[in-house]
């Protein structure tokens, strides 16, 4: 199956302690970059939810965030005093220094990080922690669908332009078979044309003009060409990440079909070539944006 390196997922859980939503989005990359961004309350299950991640995800660069609304009565939670005391003070002496109207809210100031914390946080830690694993499972699942949708149009676009390639190979494939001979009779043509002494029937002089035009022959770049078509779809219906793969045949595809323009360097043959590159070149976008 083919998956996306693009996609988006959001799970969310609700426990009679906590609400946990987790947001996941990821870009193409060439490796497996995860970049988590976590409350407090939830930084010790860095580990755990990387996990959870990496088990479905091999590549791409993957930005998670988790938000959570804590339940808790007021005996759960405790107050910073020496903190709240220290903010209280540096905003007396702010209201003194500015000549600042108004009282001092406390109310506002409870919010600051740090001041006021939740006790049920540290109570119920396996509790939190399986809530933030199945949230991160669900986003997983979600982000996972989405990038076996978008890899599953991939796929059709590759295949369609697979099939591109191999109409013009079947094009390239007559004309580069008459270049020997036509190379081998402009050869002979030049040798008589300059007049230069030589025997035509000379066994010596024919080898050398059949090595010299047998050097333009492209079999085996045609033959290369096709067992990479047969690989390339192989691939496409692989259950395996095959990004890596289908960039490295796609590599291969390039040199091979350069050396087939450069052997078979003839006007009929060159703008089959270009255009060969050029739909090889929008095949290998497309292969950077798969898993």
């Amino acid at each position: 199956m083919i998956n996306s390196m693009t996609g988006f997922g959001k799970g969310e859980v609700l426990t009679p302690l906590c609400r946990v939503c987790v947001e996941i989005n990821s870009v193409n990359r060439k490796q497996l970059e995860l970049r988590w961004n976590l409350p407090r309350e939830f930084s010790a299950f860095e580990s755990d939810l990387r996990n959870v991640a990496a088990a479905s995800l091999s590549r791409g660069a993957v930005n998670a965030k988790l938000n959570a609304e804590l339940f808790a009565d007021s005996s759960d939670c405790k107050i910073n005093s020496a903190l709240l005391n220290k903010l209280i003070e540096n905003a007396l002496d702010a209201k003194r220094q500015y000549d600042l109207p108004g009282a001092i809210n406390i109310a506002a100031l409870t919010p600051v990080p740090g001041v006021v914390t939740v006790q049920a946080a540290d109570a119920h830690e396996d509790e939190l922690r399986k809530a933030a694993i199945a949230a991160t499972e669900q986003a997983v699942n979600n982000l996972m669908q989405m990038r076996a949708a978008e890899g599953e149009a991939l796929k059709k676009d590759l295949e369609n332009r697979m099939a591109t390639l191999e109409k013009l190979l079947t094009q390239i494939k007559p004309l580069t078979a008459a270049v020997p001979a036509q190379l081998k009779q402009k050869l002979l043509e030049k040798i008589q044309q300059e007049n230069i002494p030589v025997d035509m029937n000379d066994d010596r002089l024919l080898k050398e003009v059949l090595f010299y035009a047998d050097k333009a022959d492209t079999t085996e770049e045609e033959i290369r060409l096709q067992s990479h078509f047969t690989q390339f779809y192989s691939f496409l219906s692989s259950k395996d990440p095959v990004g890596r793969s289908l960039d490295f045949l796609l590599q291969e595809m390039f040199r091979e079909i350069t050396t087939l323009a450069n052997k078979a360097a003839a006007p009929n043959i060159t703008p089959l070539t270009v255009a060969f590159k050029s739909e090889l070149e929008k095949i290998r976008e497309q292969v950077q944006n798969i898993e």
